[in-house]
């Protein structure tokens, strides 16, 4: 086998996504997955939303009594239908579809921790090609002026004998240009897939915060609704008196005549 220059050995077959001569799966696979678990999220909370607007709390406002207990029951169900906002937004970023490019993976803050492990074992990812990201795609920039300029050179030729270099030239050159742009793919496919984990993770702890906020409404919601209106008085009815019954008197007889 020949080895380019630059010492790369070419990945044996590139076409389908196998990277140093064994077949590895894509990193995109794991999208799917990460994309399938923020639709249960987001179905999970679509159902709190519907159970907070359905006709059980509609019904509970009729016991409202007063306008501070109603500004409270007001109060707690728009506070537990933003924690639900606050859940669906952060979620439905996981399934927005991203473009991931050279200079996402230069730039992005949230792929400093795989640019990290990457350099930290370079060949690992990007064979002989490079030992950084950065460093492997100035080197496709390299390899691509280069390729540009001995194109020239083959057009521009003045004999054969010039002409059969620069093509023996551009060959080589194309050939190291391939198996760059193989671990170019490979590294942009983990790129994208950190990304959509680190949307998805961040899409959780969205979701818990937003349940809190939903519990907190809920309660204040339901403590306005379920509080008691203004005190009944009752009509107090005294029983009669019985008024005692006259007695009776006993006429005093005649005294007897003599």
């Amino acid at each position: 086998m020949t080895t380019p220059a630059g010492g790369d050995l070419a990945p044996s077959g590139s076409d389908d996504g196998r990277v140093g001569g064994g077949s590895l799966p894509s990193p995109l696979d794991s999208v799917d997955d990460m994309r399938a678990a923020a639709k249960w999220m987001l179905a999970a909370a679509g159902a709190v939303g519907a159970a907070l607007i359905s006709g059980g709390p509609l019904v509970a406002v009729g016991q409202v009594h007063g306008l501070w207990h109603a500004f409270l029951a007001w109060l707690g169900l728009v506070i537990a239908l933003g924690g639900v906002g606050v859940a669906i937004w952060y979620t439905s970023q996981v399934l927005v579809p991203r473009l991931t490019t050279p200079n996402t993976m230069r730039k992005a803050d949230e792929l400093d921790r795989l640019r990290t492990v990457i350099a930290s074992e370079p060949a690992e990812f990007m064979g002989f090609s490079a030992k950084s990201v950065d460093g492997l795609f100035k080197r496709q920039d390299l390899l691509r002026e280069k390729t540009a300029a001995l194109m020239l050179q083959v057009g521009q030729a003045a004999n054969d004998e010039q002409r059969g270099q620069a093509q023996a030239a551009l060959a080589q050159v194309q050939k190291n240009s391939q198996v760059v742009a193989v671990y170019v793919r490979w590294v942009l496919a983990l790129g994208h897939a950190e990304l959509v984990r680190v949307t998805l993770q961040r899409s959780r702890r969205a979701t818990l915060a937003g349940g809190v906020i939903v519990a907190f409404g809920a309660v204040l919601f339901f403590s306005a609704t379920g509080s008691s209106g203004p005190a009944q008085t009752s009509d107090v009815t005294t029983s009669p008196t019985a008024t005692p019954a006259p007695t009776a008197t006993a006429t005093p007889l005649p005294a007897p005549t003599r």
